[in-house]
């Protein structure tokens, strides 16, 4: 008996939409025909399609609706499950690298790994929440709901051009070690990481410059008074041009710099391959270490191509395709791994690099020991009260 209302309130809204399909059909027929007849000279009722298959219709629909609403749940749990592992993840890492190796920050590689890091961070504390939010949440000005969309594409372009200093870094290293040390200092090390978040941010606020989706003010100027005021939803697509997105950020500033370290670690691995087979057993164990890394940080450019390349596929299908190429799951499976990617790094830095594995422990046995310092001064603190009390 309880269903009982659901099953009303369900029947009398298709009853509704059946009643509005007579009349929009009714009303399609009056302006087929041109003319102002009388409704019962106009509409033969049995043209329309039975009460039976508009039901099926209706209820068709409202399933449709249910499932997207929960694949937009499952996606928004996921990425706030995901912008928290960004954000411890990164986070632990900035401080391993900062506080818990020596002269850390004196290494490029090391401080281009910190760049890339802060990318991943920001990932989680911006372009997560910006992916949720520009889903078609919000109703902004186009200006500035371009502006947030364009924050995504900087974060992006940071850790790509973080991913490709590191690369010709660890080239340099070994290929011109006796001009490696002159180029390598601290000082040129934060003007490469000062320039590659200068190109980030002009290479991702290029829609800002003109190549976007939405219309000027101008153009708009013939619009009513009326409908003036009203502003679509806010979403990624509906101001970032897909041709943009195509010509310009996948193929010119993600693939191009991809090759670029391709190439790089494809030189680095057939160099030390070569060293490896004709040195001696004294350089042999630098030798090996240096393929570590490299191995390292080959595997983190694999990932963040594996992870991105994908969400640029499906943007070349709704380029060529149109929209029915990518379903809405399909582009939020896309969205996701793409920001996974800045979950997973920490993880490799741990896995694959000693330096920040000994890091890593040096900070728990730090953590540790604050808590049991604390839990001492606790207990000490209730101990001195209870001799008071009594």
């Amino acid at each position: 008996m309880e269903c009982m209302p659901v099953v009303r309130a369900r029947t009398s809204a298709c009853m509704f939409a059946y009643k509005k399909y007579q009349l929009s059909a009714f009303v399609a027929k009056l302006k087929a025909k041109g003319t102002r007849d009388k409704p019962s000279n106009v509409l033969d009722v049995t043209q329309l399609p039975s009460r039976k298959l508009v039901l099926s219709f209706v209820t068709a629909s409202g399933c449709l609706a249910l499932m997207a609403e929960w694949s937009w749940v499952a996606y928004t749990v996921l990425e706030v499950l995901i912008a928290a592992a960004c954000c411890f993840g990164n986070v632990l890492v900035m401080c391993a690298v900062c506080f818990g190796i020596r002269d850390s920050l004196r290494e490029p590689t090391f401080c281009f790994l910190v760049s890339l890091a802060v990318a991943d961070f920001l990932v989680g504390v911006a372009a997560v929440p910006l992916a949720v939010l520009l889903d078609g949440w919000v109703s902004l000005i186009p200006e500035l709901c371009l502006l947030l969309s364009c924050v995504v594409l900087v974060l992006t372009q940071a850790s790509v051009l973080s991913l490709l200093a590191i690369a010709v870094d660890r080239y340099l290293r070994l290929h011109t070690p006796l001009r490696y040390k002159a180029l390598a200092t601290q000082r040129h090390t934060w003007i490469g990481v000062s320039v590659c978040w200068m190109l980030s941010c002009l290479l991702g606020f290029t829609p800002l410059f003109g190549w976007h989706n939405y219309s000027s003010p101008a153009s708009d100027s013939t619009n009513t008074s009326s409908t003036s005021f009203i502003r679509p939803p806010c979403t990624f697509l509906s101001v970032i041009s897909l041709p943009f997105m195509v010509y310009f950020n996948f193929l010119g500033c993600v693939m191009a710099p991809l090759l670029v370290m391709t190439l790089l670690y494809t030189r680095i691995f057939w160099s030390l391959q070569g060293r490896l087979k004709d040195s001696c057993p004294q350089t042999q164990a630098s030798l090996l270490r240096e393929k570590r890394l490299a191995c390292s940080l080959a595997l983190v450019l694999i990932l963040f191509a594996g992870c991105w390349i994908p969400l640029h596929l499906m943007n070349c299908l709704l380029l060529f395709q149109g929209p029915q190429a990518v379903t809405q799951g399909t582009l939020y499976t896309g969205i996701l791994l793409s920001h996974a990617n800045s979950a997973v790094n920490p993880v490799i830095y741990a896995c694959r690099i000693p330096k920040i594995q000994q890091a890593y422990g040096q900070l728990w046995r730090r953590f540790l020991a604050w808590l049991n310092c604390c839990h001492r001064e606790k207990a000490g603190s209730q101990i001195i009260n209870m001799q008071l009390s009594h």
